[in-house]
């Protein structure tokens, strides 16, 4: 058999600079990196906010969120407005959980919960900057899950 002799096609170079660290980074030069302080800054914020809203949903300090939930959306869950939100709350907390554990799929799942959350305040037609400032938020999640398939790696791969 006659080969045939293909010249390889030449990468071009940019210049976007690579977001992971090498292995061999240290921690120091990780830190300095602005996108690893954006990814920290999201993880840190997509943990706790949902972990204290989720909090707050047993306790109504911050406000009744009976008031946020969409009569349509009330009248297809079992249970009152009241019940609902003990339930919405355990939600929040597992959702910041998992975010503090797995970014990556975090983010996916705030964001799928702020995406059901805007279409609720949509709903009411009460809440419109709500809406607005939860689809900021939903960015946000979608942000943070894109920066963790650059930086959170498993611990057998570090």
């Amino acid at each position: 058999m006659a080969s045939i002799n293909v010249p390889h096609a030449k990468v071009p170079q940019t210049n976007v600079p690579r977001m992971a660290a090498a292995p061999s980074a240290t921690v120091s030069t990780q830190l300095s990196n602005p996108a690893y302080q954006a990814f920290t800054l999201l993880r840190v914020g997509f943990t706790v906010a949902p972990i204290l809203f989720g909090l707050d949903k047993f306790l109504d300090w911050l406000v009744d969120w009976r008031i946020y939930l969409a009569p349509e959306i009330n009248d297809l869950i079992p249970g009152n407005a009241h019940q609902a939100m003990l339930v919405i709350g355990v939600i929040e907390i597992l959702a910041g959980i998992v975010v503090a554990i797995r970014p990556k799929f975090g983010g996916y799942l705030v964001a799928a919960w702020l995406a059901g959350i805007i279409v609720n305040l949509l709903l009411q037609a009460d809440f419109y900057d709500i809406a607005l400032r939860d689809f900021g938020l939903l960015i946000g999640a979608l942000a943070l899950a894109r920066l963790a398939t650059a930086f959170d790696h498993p611990a057998a791969a570090r």
